[in-house]
């Protein structure tokens, strides 16, 4: 998929008032200082369009993109350590649920998960309320270019291990990813486009 167009459309924490077109969302969700801003400025090829920064839990808000005038990738807040307060993380946890639960146009949620790091708890059991409520959702391993090809075989395997050996049968589907490097950009966007497509053709 070629990215032709990548435009802000709107920031907000009610799903009420995320945009009413009928297009396919794909959202982007994981830990404070996962990379999520650069993975996603990388897969638009547009520097600034999420904004980066070395304060974890800097996005604090739902915030909508509209790619190519036909689907939207959603940025949502980060979990885990993010510097805010408990009433603000309730806040955060809040509107994040409403969305998963109630937004109808979500198509596919990309959990992404840093490739350096032991599977972490906090992530597994998010995958898991993922799971237990029938939202389908994919693994996106991020800064993958920080280790070599054998060390990140084995951090996937690990990962993928510890999902297969809980509640899952299978894993999902996942990518490991550079935003410095852009591996795994394409493959990322092709899968997109192939959802996209089947969607298109087989209209519910």
């Amino acid at each position: 998929m070629k990215i032709k167009s990548a435009q802000f459309v709107v920031s907000n924490t009610r799903v009420e008032k995320c945009p009413q077109e009928p297009l396919p969302e794909y959202a982007f969700i994981g830990r404070s200082n996962v990379g999520k801003s650069s993975l996603i400025n990388t897969l638009t090829q547009r520097k600034g369009l999420a904004k980066t920064s070395g304060r974890p839990g800097k996005t604090q808000l739902i915030n909508h993109f509209k790619i190519n005038e036909n689907w939207f990738l959603v940025d949502l807040p980060g979990y885990g350590y993010a510097r805010v307060s408990k009433k603000e993380k309730k806040t955060f946890q809040k509107y994040i649920t409403d969305y998963f639960l109630k937004r109808q146009q979500l198509v596919n949620a990309f959990v992404l998960i840093d490739i350096r790091h032991e599977p972490q708890k906090i992530d597994l059991e998010f995958m898991e309320w993922l799971g237990g409520k029938g939202i389908p959702f994919s693994i996106v391993f991020t800064k993958a270019d920080k280790l070599k090809p054998v060390v990140i075989e084995t951090q996937v395997a690990s990962y993928l291990n510890a999902l297969t050996s809980g509640v899952w049968e299978e894993a999902p589907p996942h990518f490991v990813t550079s935003s410095q490097s852009g591996l795994g950009r394409e493959t990322l966007l092709n899968y997109i486009d192939n959802i996209n497509r089947s969607i298109r053709q087989n209209p519910v």
